[in-house]
This record gives structure tokens, C-alpha cells and sequence, in this order.
């Protein structure tokens, strides 16, 4: 029976982050690469990506695979691309996603169609074609993961005039439920739904109103890199093996306790 001091180790497992050059995916990125994890990240910035994977290569093991999820294509080729490089895939981190704010009545079908198609359609694919490497490294007791990044803002309703964003994110924290009850007991699923970190998502929000975001937040703060990794190791560890169909706000009480 494994000990209960590597109950929160991902040492020696293989991820890969899709949008893991920037914000909530490189923290979690990092977080892995840090935990001893073998880390594929994914963008549709080939040169950011590159960038990005020689830097954490030198805390420990990362290669690029540039992506635009937005197209079943792209999905299946950034797949087939990873498995060039592993035969398994322990962890799968959906979180390359867009978002989109206009007024409504100039909220047209280009407004939805970015959103939707990268944010629920690009999970989808992506999960889809991974199967085959998940499956292969599931075991008794510790099954492979895919976490979905969703959003509070698919919990609660945004103050911003981002429908296709909050809707889309809404989608993702259904199809995580729909997709744990299809690939139980071989694979989890689970969601995060973040609220307010340090990305460029969020670069400008922050600017005009973070102060105020953090004084109304009942944790008093905006989310930190390690809320995020810490949220997404555990997930990916022996120490969530029983937890599936979940979206966990990591969001210092945003949608939850006001």
C-alpha cells in the first residue's frame, strides 16, 4: 500500500497544460514542473511557447507543443504531436481558453463563436483525443486526471458585459460533470473555477478596479501562483483519487461567501 507521505506527489507523472505559456496555465505549469512532473505545454504563440518551455526546463522537464485548439484539427494534431513524446498522459489541463466583452446589443456571432468554439469545443476535442494516453496511464487506485479550467464567472453572474465568456465557462463546469460520470473509474474529471488572478485575461480589470476586487474578496486579496498550483497538484495527486465531477472555486470566497 503506497505510504501517506506521497499522498500529494506528482513526481514522475506526465501533463500537459494547453495555454501554458501565460497566467492561470504557467502557474500551474510551473507548479507541476516544481513537483517533479514531466510538463508538455501548449499556446498558439509557437515563439511564446518555446520561450516559455526553455524556462522551466531549467527547474526541471518541459517541452512546447504549439497549438489553436479553436478547430477539432488542431486538437487532434496537438495530441498525436505529445504522444511523439509519451506513451501515456497521467494529467490533462484544459485551460486554454478566450474571452470577449462588448454591449449587448453589439454582442454578435463572431463574440460567440471565439469563445465557444476554444473554451468548450477545444475542451472537448482535446479530452477527446487524449483518451487514448490517459487510458494508458490510469491504474487501480490512482486513475488519470483531466482538470478543466472554468471560471466564477460560470457561477455567478459578472459584473462585465462578457456573455459568450460566462456562458461558455458555465458549459465547461457541465461537460467536466458529464465527462467524470462517462470516464469513471479510469479518469477523473474535475474542474477549477478561478477568480481573480494575475493574467493578462485580467491585466485590465486589475488595473482599473484590482485594489477594490481585493478589499471586497472575504480572503481580503488576489489570487497568488501557488493558490492555483497547489489547487491543480492536488488534483492531480493519489490525494484526489476519490473526487470526481467537482468544480472548485479557488477565488478567496468571490462567489461562494458574499
Amino acid at each position: 500500500m503506497p505510504s501517506s507521505t506521497d499522498l500529494f506527489s506528482i513526481e514522475g507523472k506526465t501533463a500537459l497544460v494547453t495555454g501554458g505559456s501565460r497566467g492561470i496555465g504557467l502557474m500551474i505549469a510551473r507548479g507541476f514542473v516544481e513537483a517533479g512532473a514531466s510538463v508538455v505545454i501548449s499556446s498558439r504563440k509557437a515563439s511564446v511557447c518555446e520561450e516559455v518551455a526553455a524556462e522551466l526546463s531549467e527547474i526541471g522537464e518541459c517541452r512546447a507543443v504549439p497549438a489553436d485548439l479553436s478547430t477539432e484539427d488542431e486538437c487532434r494534431r496537438l495530441i498525436d504531436e505529445v504522444a511523439t513524446g509519451t506513451d501515456t498522459l497521467d494529467i490533462l489541463v484544459n485551460n486554454a481558453g478566450a474571452t470577449w466583452g462588448a454591449p449587448l446589443a453589439e454582442f454578435d456571432d463572431a463574440a460567440w463563436d471565439r469563445t465557444l468554439d476554444l473554451n468548450v469545443k477545444g475542451v472537448f476535442h482535446t479530452t477527446k483525443f487524449a483518451l487514448p494516453l490517459l487510458e494508458a496511464a490510469s491504474s487501480e487506485g490512482d486513475p488519470s486526471r483531466v482538470i478543466n479550467i472554468g471560471s466564477i464567472d460560470g457561477i455567478h453572474v459578472p459584473v462585465l458585459e462578457t456573455y459568450s465568456y460566462s456562458a461558455s465557462k458555465a458549459a465547461v463546469h457541465q461537460l467536466t460533470r458529464h465527462l467524470a460520470a462517462k470516464l469513471a473509474p479510469r479518469i477523473t474529471v474535475n474542474a477549477i473555477a478561478p477568480g481573480p488572478f494575475e493574467s493578462k485575461m485580467m491585466a485590465a480589470t486589475l488595473a482599473a478596479a484590482g485594489d477594490q476586487i481585493a478589499a471586497s474578496a472575504p480572503m481580503r486579496r488576489i489570487g497568488q501562483p501557488d493558490d492555483m498550483a497547489g489547487t491543480a497538484i492536488f488534483l492531480s495527486s493519489r490525494a484526489s483519487s476519490y473526487i470526481t465531477g467537482t468544480v472548485i472555486p479557488v477565488d478567496g470566497g468571490i462567489a461562494t461567501c458574499r
